[in-house]
């Protein structure tokens, strides 16, 4: 059974360990938006209360977020029940998220599938609707039927863990690509 809207909006991200991706992916939203937006990370395989590694968190710094006071956490059906949106590192984390509860499927998405079908949502309409928790619902409804039309060419985001600043700054450039057209269409102004 599919919940009920509560006021304000949650955003849930998700990749493995949720001490790379996830945490850029949701500093990075947190520094962009403002209530009612509560924006979380968790991970497929994370165990609780790791810190970012420290490639991440000089990323985040140099992308504008702000890493202090992350701790990860696993996975939960609870955390992608609560969820209005879904975004995962890849495919892989995206299914792993739909099989802890099945009615997110409408609301999960890959963070760069989701970023290619919200360039594709018409500004307009969404920037009419002064209730941003309302439009970003919206968002949501219009890349879900955006899905199958429009081509995602690289749906995974590479997990950087271990590897070199440079696939860690890669990983980075590609989340901050990928979230800012969503961001842009949830922090415009309201239209007239």
């Amino acid at each position: 059974m599919e919940r009920t809207p509560e006021p304000g909006f949650r955003i849930l991200f998700v990749c493995t360990g949720n001490i790379c991706r996830s945490p850029l992916a949701e500093r990075l939203t947190r520094a962009a938006l403002g209530p009612p937006f509560q924006v979380t990370s968790a991970g497929t395989r994370a165990r609780p209360g790791m810190e970012m590694t420290e490639r991440a968190r000089r990323v985040l710094l140099g992308l504008g977020g702000d890493p202090d006071g992350f701790a990860s956490r696993p996975l939960t059906g609870e955390l992608v029940a609560a969820a209005d949106l879904v975004l995962t590192a890849t495919v892989a984390h995206r299914a792993e998220a739909v099989a802890l509860h099945l009615p997110a499927t409408g609301r999960t998405f890959t963070i760069a599938e989701f970023g290619a079908l919200s360039r594709e949502v018409p500004a307009g309409p969404l920037a009419a609707e002064r209730d941003v928790a309302r439009r970003a619902r919206s968002l949501v409804e219009q890349a879900r039927a955006l899905r199958g039309l429009v081509h995602v060419d690289q749906p995974d985001i590479p997990d950087p863990f271990g590897g070199s600043r440079w696939a860690y700054r890669a990983a980075g450039r590609r989340i901050a690509q990928a979230l800012a057209a969503p961001l842009r269409l949830l922090t415009q102004p309201p239209g007239p």
